[in-house]
């Protein structure tokens, strides 16, 4: 399909989800920088039930940076790669100091210890940043390449593959809007095909992919 044709077919999906929160249940961006770290091959809702005592017992990167990786397992300790997370953390925090420092650049982001593209476009996003990338995040590997609208499942590639066929200006919305998706109605298994915004040119429904 054309890049044309991909620009517009998205413009239904972009527009229904635009706006709408990250599922990880964050107040302010030092909350979803945790939350976005700790997240990483564990699931949104453990870390929202995790994050609850988490914050407050270090409700800001200040009190963070005061701890020690003791007392963060404490809290973590049941969330995935805790102890590698635990050391991000605490090295992202002696370093930033502060909730004012915390960079908003792709450049920056993604120099911080346990924060790849993914993370920083999801952070950008949630801040209102202007957005140099797009989010692809487990659910978007999956269901892009099944709508026919990207290949493979390399997330770096995707995300090109995504910019290439979109605005600039979707960029910031494009990839949570797929991820909403993912979660909502294009499931792994039993997808709500009729309920799909996407089902009209969406290769899986018209029986070209798995």
């Amino acid at each position: 399909m054309s890049k044309a044709n991909w620009n517009e077919d998205l413009k239904p999906l972009i527009k229904k989800y635009k706006g709408k929160k990250h599922p990880l249940d964050h107040k302010n961006t030092y909350q979803l920088v945790v939350m976005v770290i700790l997240s990483a091959q564990d699931s949104d809702k453990h870390i929202n039930e995790v994050a609850v005592n988490f914050f407050k017992a270090f409700p800001n990167m200040e009190a963070l940076a005061r701890a020690d990786a003791e007392t963060l397992y404490q809290y973590i300790g049941k969330v995935r790669n805790f102890g590698n997370k635990t050391k991000w953390l605490l090295a992202l925090a002696s370093k930033i100091k502060t909730d004012k420092n915390i960079p908003l650049t792709m450049e920056e982001l993604t120099e911080l210890p346990g924060i790849g593209r993914k993370s920083a476009n999801v952070i950008m996003r949630e801040s209102g940043v202007k957005a140099v990338g797009v989010i692809v995040d487990l659910h978007v590997v999956r269901v892009a390449p099944r709508i026919g609208v990207a290949s493979g499942t390399d997330p770096k590639k995707i995300e090109k593959q995504l910019m290439e066929v979109s605005s600039e200006k979707d960029w910031g919305e494009l990839g949570m809007a797929i991820s909403f998706l993912g979660r909502e109605i294009c499931r792994p298994t039993n997808p709500k095909c009729i309920e799909c915004l996407m089902s009209t040119v969406c290769a899986y429904n018209k029986g070209g992919l798995a």
